[in-house]
């Protein structure tokens, strides 16, 4: 179990391995309060849709376990949806319109095709936790070197008074800029790895 949840972390990151989730990725992480707004999201969904698909997955016909998982999983979202609307208006507003489209991002539905629905219960869970703190830590990590280079500041508060950020990187251009360094780093580092393993 504890394999499964370590995987969607490290050795299939969604963010950094898988390259899944790109989109909400690039487009939420300006600051580190919207990335861990939507990682936790993302991370409720995936939990509980992949509880429930591994729950229904002898009751449901292959030909519709497609359209039966994607029920799952927009109940789930609207749930997520109403408490944002109720209880944190402000992260609902920046986030947008990536809350309702976490139904159709490709991580969830992935792990609900590929994992969820061939593997017991408490794998599942595992899974879906260890994929969603692999997505979350990727957003914050993003969202963190997009902050601080751009705006100064990390939580609203200011780091360097003085400091001129590079308006850049708060934008679309800085999130396409910081994921690609980001990428090529964990590519070499990967790289380094298996050259030692392979002396």
């Amino acid at each position: 179990m504890l394999k499964e949840f370590t995987k969607g972390i490290f050795k299939r990151n969604p963010v950094f391995i898988l390259l899944l989730g790109l989109c909400p990725t690039l487009a939420v992480s300006i600051s580190v309060e919207n990335a861990i707004g939507m990682g936790v999201a993302s991370t409720f969904v995936l939990v509980f849709s992949n509880v429930i698909v591994s729950l229904i997955r002898s009751l449901v016909p292959k030909k519709i376990r497609i359209p039966c998982f994607i029920v799952v999983i927009a109940t789930f979202v609207t749930l997520v949806e109403l408490f944002l609307e109720a209880y944190l208006p402000g992260l609902n507003k920046s986030l947008g319109l990536f809350v309702p489209l976490i139904v159709v991002n490709c991580i969830i539905l992935g792990r609900a095709e590929a994992f969820a629905s061939r593997n017991p219960v408490l794998l599942s869970l595992s899974d879906g936790l260890g994929m969603g703190v692999g997505f979350t830590g990727a957003l914050v990590l993003l969202g963190a070197i997009r902050e601080v280079l751009g705006a100064n500041a990390l939580f609203g508060f200011e780091l360097v008074p003085g400091f001129r950020p590079a308006m850049i990187m708060i934008l679309p251009p800085g999130a396409f800029l910081t994921i690609g360094l980001l990428l090529g780093l964990f590519a070499l580092i990967r790289a380094r790895r298996e050259a030692r393993g392979a002396e």
